[in-house]
């Protein structure tokens, strides 16, 4: 499906307006990384563990960065990303919060669990393509990952 040296982007989304938004940002900002999107929390766990549906996925792929909605179904997105910082394999993976939520409690408990950054989905569409075009190009191109990550 993906070779190991892509720079594949997991986008965990459940609301299908915003993930369409969001992928046509990417190409609007022409980022073609392969994107991968799971639709609720425990689907996300399920991919970056490679369980459940995800059972036998080649782990040596991982994602660059996680586009971490909060506000998810099954599992929320403050405990998916306390699950990808508790694992050994996934702790220093870039998790950025993409969130509509104005809650400083959010953003207080996310930056206390590790999350990278945070970012509110701008409600205005010019505003949110530049926001992911800025996303792709700091995560994407910019950031530097440790060479253990670089490698896996």
């Amino acid at each position: 499906m993906f070779e190991p040296s892509q720079r594949v982007i997991l986008l965990v989304e459940d609301n299908a307006d915003d993930e369409l938004m969001t992928l046509r940002a990417f190409r609007k900002s022409n980022i073609h990384n392969p994107v991968v999107v799971v639709r609720d929390g425990a689907e996300a766990v399920d991919y970056l563990f490679a369980q459940g549906r995800y059972a036998g996925r080649d782990l040596s792929i991982r994602p660059q960065v996680v586009l971490l909605d909060l506000h998810l179904p099954r599992i929320d997105g403050l405990e998916v990303l306390r699950r990808i910082r508790a694992h050994e394999q996934t702790c220093t993976l870039p998790v950025v919060i993409l969130t509509s939520s104005n809650e400083e409690r959010d953003l207080v408990e996310g930056y206390q669990l590790g999350v990278n950054s945070f970012v509110h989905k701008p409600v205005d569409v010019t505003a949110f393509f530049e926001a992911v075009r800025q996303l792709g190009m700091y995560w994407l191109v910019l950031n530097e990952l440790p060479a253990k990550r670089r490698n896996a």
